[in-house]
């Protein structure tokens, strides 16, 4: 018996293989749409891209698929993890969400960027505050790594833990 190639196997495939693929991939996590799109186009092929756009249209119109709840999930997801407006914004970008869409998910996200910053601070360092201008210059930067503008930064090292709402 002749082994199959990828070609007739590609062939073998049709739109309900190609949904249940993307249900699976959804069901783990939120996707964007073009990330769903690259990872089906790896499985099935560039021969079912049409089939690929349809069903992913398809998913959309069923609100299976949302780049604003990737978004908005993607930002809950990094806020809890300590990382501030301008790092997760970055990320975004790279991962080619719409400027539009990211700056509406961040402005919406409800998040008390001084507070945040010193949390991730208080978490780092302890509550008490830098005591010469090296110190405060060593946070300062580890604050800008994790995404904390100069204006969070500054005002989590003045921050009072007392205010923290844990």
């Amino acid at each position: 018996m002749k082994a199959s190639t990828m070609q007739d196997q590609i062939s073998e495939f049709g739109p309900g293989d190609i949904r249940l693929q993307a249900m699976n991939l959804l069901a783990r996590r939120e996707h964007l749409r073009h990330e769903l799109a690259f990872k089906l186009g790896k499985r099935f092929g560039s021969d079912a891209e049409s089939a690929i756009k349809s069903v992913l249209d398809d998913l959309s119109a069923e609100g299976l698929l949302s780049d604003e709840r990737f978004t908005e999930s993607y930002i809950r997801q990094r806020v809890g993890k300590g990382y501030g407006p301008d790092r997760i914004r970055q990320e975004l970008r790279q991962k080619g969400v719409d400027t539009a869409l990211l700056d509406l998910a961040l402005e919406s996200a409800d998040v008390d960027w001084v507070e945040r910053a010193a949390a991730v601070r208080f978490k780092k360092f302890g509550s008490t505050p830098p005591l010469d201008f090296k110190e405060k210059a060593r946070q300062m930067r580890f604050l800008n790594y994790r995404g904390f503008g100069a204006e969070f930064a500054a005002a989590a090292l003045d921050f009072d833990p007392s205010e923290l709402a844990e």
